[in-house]
């Protein structure tokens, strides 16, 4: 059995003002107080924009005003805080990065790998290089960014993950993939999966559903914010993963297989 604690996961699901950073730090700045308590707090891909292709105009550097705030965050709420924002990197590359602020002050990212070509992503920016596995009171997470949920390959767990997180701006004329592809990704990894979508329209006015939501490694749902506008809390137990994994050890099973950039 698992000597881990459960996890307090806290997700947050609302709507985002277009190209307006300030706007959005107050708006999540509010709603935060609501997760107090939490371990983990998500917030939606690109939570300060919205997603956009005018990363030469939204990029911020590497440890610029979201980054700076995030920290604050984790700090004030002595929880790890997580979402995406548009960065530009050292090298001068524009990322649709997912930065991890932990309460200690220190920040970790995931650079998202797969780049959604039907909106032109990746003409404006450039794929993350590697998975990257987080930490949080012993539990195992590994963050992907929205469009990577389609991609079983990049999901699958070489790392004895306790629980893959998706953030997202997932468009509601495609809500039953979301639905259908994140049960499928506990189920084959046999971990829980968390993931944050938006609600609302964005500034070309494409509608977000929501579903934001938690589902156990039987792909079970123990959350589902619906359209809801709010902080959407779940505790994930420790001892049942562990214990699952033990009656149903199909990871021992999996083919081995080498991922390449």
């Amino acid at each position: 059995m698992s000597d881990k604690p459960d996890l307090e996961l806290a997700l947050v699901q609302t709507t985002l003002a277009w190209h307006d950073p300030a706007a959005n730090q107050a708006h999540f700045q509010a709603l935060l107080e609501q997760a107090r308590g939490a371990d983990l707090i998500v917030l939606p891909e690109m939570f300060t924009t919205g997603f956009s292709m005018d990363s030469a105009a939204l990029a911020e550097p590497e440890e610029g005003p979201s980054y700076a705030w995030l920290r604050e965050q984790a700090r004030r709420l002595g929880a790890v805080v997580a979402g995406s924002v548009i960065i530009q990197a050292a090298d001068g590359s524009h990322r649709n990065r997912l930065l991890w602020a932990r309460p200690d002050g220190e920040m970790l990212h995931y650079d998202k790998r797969h780049l959604f070509r039907m909106a032109g992503e990746h003409k404006h920016y450039t794929p993350g290089e590697r998975q990257v596995l987080l930490e949080v009171n012993g539990w195992r997470v590994r963050p992907l960014v929205c469009y990577d949920l389609r991609f079983p390959v990049w999901s699958r767990d070489p790392h004895d993950t306790d629980l893959l997180l998706y953030t997202a701006n997932w468009p509601a004329a495609r809500r039953h993939h979301w639905n259908r592809l994140l049960p499928a990704r506990a189920i084959e990894n046999l971990c829980y999966v968390a993931a944050v979508n938006r609600v609302g329209s964005d500034g070309k006015g494409h509608p977000y559903s929501g579903d934001s939501q938690v589902l156990d490694f039987q792909g079970e749902t123990l959350l589902n914010a619906g359209a809801g506008d709010g902080v959407f809390r779940v505790r994930l137990a420790a001892a049942a993963l562990s214990a699952y994994r033990e009656r149903f050890p199909a990871h021992l099973d999996a083919d081995g297989f080498e991922l390449k950039p």
